[in-house]
């Protein structure tokens, strides 16, 4: 298909999208009606079908000597990666599961083992076109008239509006990436080594093109640090009957192809695969390797949702329930000890995954300091709730810990925060401005509302 082939089926694609937004009554609420989900904020599925942007999962273009694309916000990253890595490139951050949207990432935020140079990303995009509430169609860039609505846009979450179009930058990548697993049985050793990698962009006079981190343990902590290769004595291969996270104990050197790094967590959602048996061998050579994604896990935990599978065994079993404990949070690299030490000791899940970050600008919805480390921290899963507590318990206490350690908390999961306590941490000002300039009327949900009220 040509580029203008290309350029005209968008056009055409938002043309009929604000026909059919303009056509959703007012007061009837607006969401996307999307085929994949990576939102643990779940939603009663009766609910009515959503705006349909399915023609608005396209890469548009790919400009191998300006490093840039043209992409559709609905567009994966799985298509976004196997669009630019025959140009010898790749998007700067590439978020972990391969059915992300690039819009979602935008909009919802996102996160890699590049985050500790390139930040999240957002920061990589150029423009975005956007579908405002008010139902305009604006072109915002970071210093044009819609500049406002550029910087405020991540974590929105869609409530002031969602892209069609996006041009982001690219960075250019090598075949291969070459890891190593250090070994750390201290957090405050680990934090200060991530911190000054982070700083400097080298260890052991290597440049450090990728790094992130797996505690097992409070005394098994480790960071994997990635280097670009040109060539490889060997590639591990860990989207069959390997196990990625378990490489990370067993080998102190792996390599990997770049496609097979960028996706290494997808095939087992990190190690989430285990609740559905995919890590015991038998189970895992009947399951077809096709089926080995995250989507297809998600899928399953939605089933679970709506029919309360586990919950009845367990109740059968005359075991105590259990709480969803799934969430991204980030602390200041210096204060995660005291984060892991916390964790350790009132939720006990792990494995837990560390990324390390620095915002290159400021975004005022999502506003972490320019310039200073964090560390996000990611932890997937359920725990059984201690006899007499309240549903949320794990969560709420996670929530107020992040909070004392002056962090922040992504909105993708539950939250329980206060009107006011929520808008003095995501900068309710800013937002309120926005959503009086690009969605005046309301046809969009509030951000917390959204995120909170679970409306």
């Amino acid at each position: 298909m040509t580029e203008l082939a290309v350029e005209g089926g968008h056009e055409r694609a938002v043309e009929a999208l604000r026909r059919s937004y303009e056509a959703i009554p007012a007061g009837t609420p607006v969401r996307l009606a999307k085929r994949t989900s990576n939102l643990f904020r779940w939603r009663d599925p009766s609910e009515a079908p959503g705006l349909d942007v399915s023609g608005f999962d396209k890469v548009l273009g790919v400009d191998p000597e300006e490093r840039t694309a043209q992409v559709q916000g609905m567009t994966t990253y799985e298509a976004l990666v196997d669009a630019t890595l025959p140009h010898g490139l790749m998007p700067t951050v590439v978020p972990q599961l391969k059915t992300i949207t690039l819009g979602g990432a935008v909009t919802g935020l996102g996160i890699e083992s590049t985050s500790f140079r390139d930040g999240l990303p957002h920061e990589a995009v150029l423009e975005m076109e956007v579908l405002t509430g008010d139902g305009r169609i604006v072109t915002a860039t970071r210093d044009n008239e819609h500049a406002d609505l550029f910087y405020g846009f991540p974590n929105s979450y869609g409530t002031l509006g969602y892209t069609l179009r996006l041009k982001i930058e690219l960075r250019p990548v090598s075949p291969y990436v070459r890891l190593r697993h250090l070994r750390f049985r201290d957090a405050a050793e680990l934090s200060r080594v991530m911190g000054e990698i982070t700083e400097s962009g080298t260890f052991e006079g290597e440049n450090v093109d990728f790094m992130d981190g797996t505690v097992f343990g409070a005394d098994e902590q480790y960071i994997t640090l990635g280097f670009f290769a040109e060539s490889a004595p060997y590639t591990s291969d860990y989207t069959g009957q390997k196990i990625y996270y378990r490489s990370i104990r067993q080998r102190s050197v792996d390599f990997l192809t770049i496609r097979d790094y960028l996706w290494r967590w997808d095939t087992d959602w990190f190690w989430c695969s285990g609740a559905f048996g995919v890590q015991n061998p038998t189970v895992r050579r009947l399951w077809p390797d096709k089926y080995k994604r995250s989507d297809v896990y998600r899928r399953l935990v939605t089933y679970d949702r709506r029919y309360h599978i586990v919950a009845r065994v367990d109740r059968w079993r005359g075991q105590r329930p259990r709480e969803d404990v799934i969430q991204d949070i980030e602390v200041p690299v210096e204060r995660l000890p005291e984060f892991l030490e916390f964790f350790h000791d009132k939720v006990g899940m792990s494995p837990v995954w560390l990324c390390p970050l620095r915002a290159k600008e400021r975004w005022p919805l999502y506003p972490l300091e320019t310039g200073r480390t964090y560390v996000n921290v990611g932890f997937w899963g359920t725990v059984r709730l201690p006899p007499g507590q309240i549903p949320e318990y794990h969560n709420r206490l996670i929530e107020r810990k992040v909070a004392a350690l002056d962090g922040h908390k992504s909105l993708y999961s539950t939250a329980f925060y206060s009107r006011d306590e929520f808008w003095r941490n995501y900068d309710g000002e800013t937002y309120r401005r926005l959503k009086g300039s690009y969605d005046p009327g309301g046809r969009l949900l509030d951000l917390y509302d959204k995120c909170v009220r679970g409306r």
